[in-house]
């Protein structure tokens, strides 16, 4: 469900519960202008500090990921939370996985966010962000950070009907624009951008710990 542009900024319930109405009744939510900009400034802030450090991304996980040109080409770097200028990202995440928990008991654990670079030509294939065979991620979240972003240049996200080719909803990577879908449920896909095009993806996980695994891992 895409819900209208925010013409003055939501105080932080107003929105978690935007949010949590949301993916109660849709199963994802894209708010236009949702992200608050004293995280937009934070997030900007890190790809600048990290411009030397992202990486070409892999497909998979752990011994199995591997980098797979044909899926994807974008470039990332992972957000720590040792990291004094992620604390205000940090902390907003912490209070939306508390709140989510209250309203929708998702039984979200932990979350997880890379900063992304897709440069001119990059996309991202459909996919599922679960991982195969595990339901850890549980709640996928996106948001943007270019300042100017028009139709022509590309790139969007395209989130598709769980179980179906159908698209439900083209998004254009304008700034603060924040979008939540349920990890296990939607296949989506980044077009091929246009212009360098700046994100961030994140993912709230649930405890998938056994007797033979630590997972989240510490």
């Amino acid at each position: 469900m895409v819900l209208e542009a925010l013409h003055a900024q939501a105080d932080e319930e107003s929105l978690f519960a935007l949010i949590a109405e949301g993916l109660e009744q849709w199963g994802y939510i894209v708010l236009p202008k949702g992200l608050p900009r004293h995280l937009i400034d934070c997030l900007q802030t890190l790809h600048q500090r990290e411009r030397e450090r992202f990486y070409a991304a892999g497909v998979g996980r752990g011994s199995g990921q591997s980098q797979n040109q044909m899926l994807r080409r974008d470039k990332i770097s992972w957000i720590e939370e040792t990291d004094t200028f992620a604390e205000p990202w940090i902390a907003w995440t912490t209070s939306l996985q508390r709140y989510l928990n209250r309203s929708l008991y998702l039984g979200l654990f932990s979350f997880e966010s890379h900063l992304a670079v897709y440069e001119p030509g990059d996309f991202y294939k459909t996919h599922l962000d679960a991982f195969r065979g595990q339901s850890n991620r549980r709640l996928s979240l996106v948001t943007y950070l270019n300042d100017e972003w028009s139709e022509e240049q590309g790139g969007e996200l395209v989130i598709y009907r769980p179980g179906a080719d159908e698209c439900l909803t083209k998004v254009k990577p304008e700034l603060g624009t924040l979008v939540l879908f349920l990890s296990e449920e939607f296949p989506h896909e980044v077009l091929p951008a246009k212009s360098q095009r700046l994100s961030v993806a994140g993912w709230f996980r649930i405890n998938g710990s056994s007797t033979t695994l630590v997972d989240p891992p510490s």
